[in-house]
């Protein structure tokens, strides 16, 4: 069986990346060592789940292989959308209108470096 281990996310500032992450959605901080000067690896993750984020310094990244900077698109899901909804707006998240149709309820949200995802209700 394959599991989905890790997500990077190419950021512009690791700190400010974090801080969205943990303070913002509600994600725990799962592991974080420095890689040297000015960086450092950064996983956040929900807090009971395997798989986490990675929080990858694009200036790094741009060095190394200029071709994977693009950002991914990224579903996450939530058992309650619209207390999830409130949660991000009310915490000072971009959110767009929180969209319902018959296979799903859904809203786009955007980090610190304006990148989105989307969070659709799993019930």
């Amino acid at each position: 069986m394959i599991q989905i281990g890790k997500i990077t996310i190419y950021v512009e500032d690791q700190e400010q990346a974090k801080d969205f992450w943990i303070n913002k959605v509600g994600f725990v901080l799962k592991f974080e060592q420095p890689m040297g000067p000015g960086m450092a690896w950064i996983e956040v993750g929900p807090e009971n789940d395997f798989a986490t984020l990675v929080l990858y310094s694009k200036a790094l990244m741009k060095k190394q292989k200029p071709e994977n900077v693009a950002h991914p698109t990224l579903l996450f899901s939530t058992p309650n959308i619209e207390e999830a909804y409130e949660r991000l707006k009310n915490n000072g998240v971009k959110v767009d209108e929180l969209q319902k149709f018959p296979y799903g309820s859904m809203f786009t949200f955007y980090d610190q470096d304006g990148n989105q995802y989307l969070l659709r209700e799993d019930k």
